[in-house]
């Protein structure tokens, strides 16, 4: 679980890096920020789903 919130808490940020190089317009930047949220959003939800519950995907 600790690895969820470590995962949850690199995701906020990349989250507010994209929020940040969207007002700059630093589209390179930009890119990287959406992967970054995007990669490390999917794993945090997935490592928490499969924490808590049972579902047929984590298996």
């Amino acid at each position: 679980m600790v690895l969820a919130i470590i995962l949850l808490v690199v995701t906020l940020l990349a989250a507010v890096s994209v929020m940040r190089q969207l007002k700059l317009k630093n589209i390179f930047a930009l890119g990287f920020s959406a992967v970054a949220v995007l990669s490390f959003g999917f794993f945090s939800v997935m490592t928490i789903l499969c924490e808590l519950t049972t579902a047929s995907i984590c298996q």
